[in-house]
């Protein structure tokens, strides 16, 4: 399946991440972790409007972004798949303490060991799956 990469939108994608990041954490002290974001917002009342403000971003920048584009997100998966491999990702956010943005963008700035650990543990299964369900099995 052919992609649309360029490397001008990679490049322009993660500064604007990195910028969202560092407004964040320079404002008002806080870590763009998006598990953490996401957990606090409906586990605690104090400082939920910001957290649902930061989601809520996400969710329409995804939107405009997906409506903007003539691109439909890839159909035809089971939804039982679907809803185990979210609540497989739920799971490992709890693991290993944070998700990808929290570890690999604020993490790694921060030159946590952990967070570092974490980016190879999730870098190195992303690629193991890839190999697996691309040469392996063929899917």
């Amino acid at each position: 399946m052919p992609t649309e990469f360029t490397p001008l939108a990679a490049l322009l994608g993660g500064a604007l991440i990195a910028l969202a990041a560092t407004l964040l954490y320079a404002g008002i002290g806080r870590i763009a972790g998006i598990s953490g974001i996401l957990h606090l917002a409906i586990e605690q009342r104090a400082e939920r409007g910001w957290r649902i403000a930061f989601l809520l971003g996400l969710v329409a920048a995804a939107a405009a972004w997906f409506a903007s584009n003539d691109i439909a997100p890839r159909s035809g998966f089971p939804l039982g798949w679907l809803l185990l491999a979210g609540l497989l990702v739920g799971f490992g956010t709890r693991l290993g303490n944070g998700c990808t943005s929290g570890h690999g963008i604020c993490g790694i700035a921060r030159s946590s060991k952990r967070s570092l650990l974490a980016v190879l543990v999730f870098m190195g299964s992303g690629i193991a799956t890839v190999y697996v369900l691309r040469h392996l099995l063929a899917v």
